[in-house]
């Protein structure tokens, strides 16, 4: 289970999460992504406007009836994801009914054995942040490459460790080339470096050939730590 982090938001963590779920789709994985934004809920709505026509994308997305990470949990039949597209779960209908640390801690069960489940994060060091990264073995740092965003990002690192959720990476967005510093003030590798795609960069081809390359990178590092992702 890999948290998808970040110090702000806006930062991109969204669209790594389900541009990322898709990638490792692609590479075979049955992978499984959850909304644990929950008070700022966008994967599941992201998900159905990458997939609408373009003709149509200026109409809302309907994401009523999506099945939610806490009907995941609920519902006694395990998780079967497709292999050629990520399940993608979304945040409870009433969220402050629901225990998050409980129901992010019992996800991993009911997901096949070996299948990724990225948790789309909140924003920042709020409290809410802390039940996604507790529940996950690995945390993924997503920022632009802006000095206000890269210190929150930084700061984001540090509450991922002390939760012991190690970061694997980061993932810098909107960017093609990024200096060293950013892995020296982070902590961690650079793995992915995603360009600007836009108002719906999953729909942009060199953006889908960054998160292909991402999962590459994120496959192998984890394989070369011993933490197994895909």
């Amino acid at each position: 289970m890999m948290a998808v982090a970040g110090g702000k938001g806006g930062s991109g963590k969204t669209t790594t999460t389900l541009g990322l779920a898709r990638a490792l789709s692609r590479r075979g994985a049955s992978v499984v992504a959850a909304d644990a934004d929950w008070d700022l809920p966008n994967l599941a709505r992201l998900a159905v406007e990458a997939d609408s026509d373009p003709v149509e994308s200026g109409s809302p997305a309907d994401v009523r009836g999506a099945r939610s990470v806490a009907d995941a949990v609920r519902e006694a039949e395990p998780i079967r994801p497709d292999r050629s597209e990520p399940t993608v779960l979304a945040a409870p209908d009433s969220a402050r009914s629901v225990d998050a640390r409980a129901t992010f801690d019992a996800l991993d069960g009911v997901t096949p054995e070996g299948a990724p489940v990225l948790l789309d994060c909140p924003a920042g060091a709020s409290p809410d942040v802390a039940a996604p990264l507790r529940a996950a073995d690995r945390a993924l740092i997503a920022t632009p490459l802006r000095r206000a965003a890269l210190r929150d990002a930084a700061k984001t690192a540090a509450i991922a460790r002390r939760l012991d959720c190690p970061p694997v990476g980061t993932v810098v967005i909107g960017e093609t080339s990024v200096p060293d510093r950013v892995a020296a003030l982070l902590d961690c590798p650079v793995l992915g470096r995603i360009p600007d795609g836009g108002g719906a960069p999953l729909s942009e081809r060199e953006v889908r050939d960054a998160y292909d390359g991402l999962a590459r990178r994120l496959t192998e590092t984890a394989a070369a730590t011993g933490w197994q992702i895909a």
